[in-house]
């Protein structure tokens, strides 16, 4: 898509089919600094068979990193322009919403199933080569604690084709009343002690965030400076004179998270970040079309799922190795040790992560498969199933036991059925025509 960037505002065409660079070197930029944040942010150590776990941003004023690190604000509002922008040229082309949501679903769930295969045993085995339990219950939760994202974005993409509807007629006002309901839920959390009720957030931020990618790919985002200056300035307020810690990601022994469930001090954030990418689109634009960086991005894009979902893995064999194995611990945050070890520590798990993207990356395209042809009401249970079992290994990973199992077995089913069986064709019948 060709945009026109004057000083003012974003003026972009409706989207048409095909892919839009902007929105691809988004979702690439933020899964890269999702899974640099996961592999620098550990601060570890092992000791009498347990493994003891800190967070390198909670030291000092490194919390101001997250404003802009916590990149899964750019995720959504780029899931969001891809969503319609696919959805879109569904209609064109004749497709229902079933069957959009079908190959949607399959591309989500897909990817996990290998994940799943490795880590659900996993666990045993290390347990009997005598592995000490503490660590292993550790890492197992870690590698499911990821699909959050999955489960949450299941939603959002479950609810496009209404949400679409939605934004044609109200444009800005549906993100508005989005972000009223989070202000509603914000203050009933923090004013009557209900933890439970900021869950509701988890909806109504990350759906705001996910339509103003609506509103980007009809061309409707305008004044990319104010919405970056407006979203940071409400943030800091919010930190400044509420109950909002300043940390945009959970950090260990807080009182509050801005995170898990997102608050209106997040959705701030992601406005000012959006803003910010927006005003900044030519030149993401003009470097994306630079030959190097172009073939950087053509090989990471088909490979970014599995990156995503292994990275913790990767991180998982390093420590098992120097943390667990040799005994070294990490550095304390910030010293000269840290500093000087952190491009090794990175080093050692890109060379961890790159048998594992050359084992699974062939699992992040489903296989071909026959257009769905089941109902609505057939797709909306594999919606469920496939969001049941994200949110049951989200919340217990792959610890020993029978949830996680039920909760694959709930991911196989739900893929299961969005297959239809092949549509045989009729029979050609012999002519009755006479020589």
């Amino acid at each position: 898509m060709t945009a026109v960037i004057s000083r003012s505002a974003v003026r972009a065409a409706p989207a048409p089919p095909g892919r839009d660079v902007f929105i691809d070197v988004l979702r690439l930029f933020g899964m890269a600094l999702v899974v640099l944040q996961h592999w620098s942010m550990p601060v570890l150590s092992f000791a009498d068979g347990r493994i003891s776990t800190g967070n390198a941003l909670s030291a000092g004023g490194a919390w101001v990193v997250t404003w802009i690190s916590q990149v899964m604000p750019l995720v959504f509002f780029a899931g969001g322009a891809a969503n319609a922008i696919s959805w879109r040229g569904s209609v064109r082309r004749g497709g229902t919403v079933p069957a959009w949501l079908a190959v949607r679903l399959r591309r989500l769930v897909w990817p996990v199933l290998p994940l799943a295969a490795v880590w659900l045993p996993l666990p045993h085995l290390l347990q009997a080569l005598g592995i000490p339990e503490q660590p292993v219950v550790t890492a197992s939760r870690l590698a499911g604690q990821l699909l959050w994202f999955l489960a949450v974005y299941l939603v959002a993409v479950a609810v496009t084709p209404s949400m679409l509807r939605l934004n044609m007629v109200y444009g800005w006002r549906v993100p508005v009343v989005l972000t009223a309901g989070a202000v509603a839920v914000d203050v009933a959390r923090f004013t009557t002690g209900l933890e439970v009720v900021g869950f509701l957030n988890i909806a109504l931020v990350w759906l705001a965030v996910h339509q103003l990618g609506f509103l980007y790919a009809d061309g409707r985002l305008g004044r990319p400076w104010v919405m970056a200056l407006t979203g940071y300035g409400l943030a800091a307020a919010l930190v400044a004179f509420g109950p909002y810690p300043g940390s945009m990601i959970g950090m260990p022994g807080a009182a509050v998270s801005n995170m898990a469930p997102p608050t209106i001090a997040l959705l701030a954030v992601a406005f000012g970040q959006i803003g910010l990418a927006l005003a900044l689109r030519r030149w993401i634009v003009a470097l994306a079309e630079w030959p190097g960086v172009a073939r950087v991005i053509a090989w990471a894009a088909p490979r970014m799922m599995t990156v995503y979902l292994w990275h913790m893995s990767a991180l998982t064999v390093v420590t098992g190795v120097v943390v667990v194995g040799l005994g070294i611990s990490t550095p304390e945050p910030g010293t000269s040790a840290w500093l000087s070890g952190w491009p090794h520590w990175l080093l050692m798990l890109a060379l961890a992560m790159s048998p594992l993207l050359r084992c699974f990356a062939r699992f992040e395209t489903p296989p071909q498969a026959s257009p769905y042809a089941g109902g609505m009401a057939r797709i909306v249970v594999a919606l469920g199933l496939a969001g049941a079992g994200l949110l049951v290994l989200t919340a217990i990973g792959f610890v020993p036991g029978t949830a996680p199992v039920l909760g694959a077995g709930m991911l196989v089913a739900g893929l299961a059925l969005t297959w239809s069986a092949p549509r045989l064709q009729p029979a050609a019948r012999p002519s009755t025509k006479s020589s």
